[in-house]
């Protein structure tokens, strides 16, 4: 297929060189337009652009024709290779799991130790009454203590929580990068002046 492609490549300039020679040339024209005896000089021009685009038109289809050919070949090979392709990836994922296979189902020996688990607790200093020796009634605010109830411990995040008394929503969310100011991925409008 490809000699019959490279040959009739060869064939279109070929006829291209001829057909130009033949305009721009007009001593070649009515010289080869005088080969066929017995018309006129405007018939025999007539007759020769007649032959000249019928062979052009032919040599045209054959052209089109293979190179039409040739695509719907390379298209198939392509498609041929490509299940190769697929084929030898499958091939090649079968092997990665026979290999990963074995390693996960070798028994292993079953370990029957007990392992305790300890909780950890959380201390809170609060300020507690004390009371004075001296003095029967507790003053409030006095001292302070430590307490291990886990009811105790207020149940707030620490990095979204900015102090007691802040009332502001935005200091509780964390700031990403898609929404941070200050990166260049900003419309200019909302970035701070440097």
């Amino acid at each position: 297929m490809l000699a019959l492609k490279r040959f009739v490549t060869v064939v279109v300039m070929v006829y291209l060189l001829l057909a130009l020679l033949f305009f721009l040339v007009p001593s070649v024209r009515a010289t080869v337009a005088g080969l066929s005896p017995g018309l006129s000089g405007l018939e025999q021009e007539r007759q020769f652009f007649y032959w000249l685009a019928a062979i052009g038109a032919g040599i045209l289809a054959l052209h089109l024709l293979t190179e039409n050919a040739d695509s719907v070949m390379l298209r198939r090979q392509v498609a041929q290779h490509e299940g190769k392709v697929n084929e030898l990836k499958a091939k090649l994922y079968d092997q990665q799991q026979q290999v990963v296979r074995p390693a996960s189902t070798i028994p292993r020996p079953v370990e029957t130790t007990t392992t305790t688990v300890v909780q950890p607790v959380e201390t809170v200093v609060r300020p507690v009454e004390t009371v004075r020796p001296a003095e029967a009634a507790p003053t409030p605010g006095s001292g302070f203590t430590i307490s291990a109830n886990p009811d105790a411990i207020p149940r707030t995040n620490p990095y979204n929580n900015p102090g007691p008394g802040s009332t502001n929503p935005a200091a509780e969310r964390p700031v990403f990068p898609q929404s941070d100011p200050s990166l260049s991925n900003t419309p200019p409008a909302d970035r701070p002046a440097l």
